[in-house]
């Protein structure tokens, strides 16, 4: 597949700054009240035009992770958050990172696009290459929306029609699974973990919710929620949107125990069983 780091062309280079910025914003590289370096310092970083990065942070402006005001920079204004239906796991990222310390890690998610999953599925990769984890065994299943399904979002907000709407969408959820593929066949190439399936499966469902369930024993489940919003489409137009933001939504985590009566030990059973039968029945 074509490299998201070497082209400026068809968005690719700005979507992989957006998220390399939105994984800075949920790391704890850039917190809520600090200020991103300037555009052409991140121009400089990221190897793309000013342009690009004044896109990248219009759209990020628009996501509600960040507010600019002239002449005092670019303020971080949101981080990702999660809570737990009990005591656990603070961060998304945490709750990956703890999972593929496992030796076999399975991994089922069903989600709009695979954005957030693919910044960080891309951090594990790092953490196996530099021997902090050695996984044996990485198992992934991803339910993403089927691509010739009319979604409800994003719509124009004036209630027209607009194809280049829904492309972006798809676009955006084939480069993150394309990237989740090629980041995880690598450490299999690589023979740094043996034994590594990345199954992706379509299903005609518009997701009101992500879940993420880890190892059999953790889920996470966030709604997405509907948001007006503006969306600067690859060509400059900007158009008024009904759109969701992922990235804001809640996650809430049960984790499952000894009594299988539990909330957490039903949530992780039923959660596991309806994706089992979404990808069994449904999907293709």
């Amino acid at each position: 597949m074509t490299s998201a780091a070497g082209s400026e062309g068809g968005g690719e280079a700005f979507q992989r700054v957006a998220a390399a910025l939105r994984t800075a914003m949920s790391d704890g590289t850039y917190t809520v009240g600090s200020l991103l370096p300037p555009q052409r310092e991140l121009a400089e970083r990221f190897e793309v035009s000013r342009d690009t990065i004044q896109r990248v942070l219009r759209e990020l402006v628009s996501e509600g992770w960040i507010e600019t005001r002239q002449g005092s920079g670019t303020k971080v204004v949101m981080v990702q958050r999660i809570h737990s239906a009990k005591p656990g796991p603070g961060l998304l990222q945490t709750v990956v990172n703890q999972a593929f310390v496992a030796e076999e890690v399975t991994l089922d998610v069903f989600s709009l696009t695979a954005e957030t999953l693919s910044t960080h599925l891309s951090a594990q990769v790092k953490r196996v290459r530099e021997a902090e984890i050695r996984p044996r065994r990485i198992a992934i299943r991803l339910l993403l929306p089927d691509e010739g399904m009319k979604l409800p979002y994003p719509s124009p907000k004036d209630g027209s029609e607009d194809e280049r709407l829904a492309r972006r969408m798809h676009e955006l959820s084939s480069l993150h699974s394309q990237l989740i593929v090629f980041n995880m066949e690598g450490l299999r190439r690589e023979r740094l973990v043996p034994e590594v399936s990345v199954e992706i499966k379509r299903v005609p469902m518009a997701p009101h919710f992500k879940l993420y369930l880890f190892n059999g024993t953790i889920a996470l489940q966030g709604y997405y929620k509907i948001v007006e919003r503006r969306i600067e489409l690859p060509e400059g137009e900007q158009l008024d949107t009904i759109d969701v933001l992922g990235l804001k939504a809640a996650l809430f985590s049960y984790v499952k125990d000894a009594d299988i009566r539990s909330l957490g030990s039903l949530f992780v059973a039923e959660s596991q069983e309806w994706f089992d039968s979404v990808w069994d029945l449904l999907a293709v």
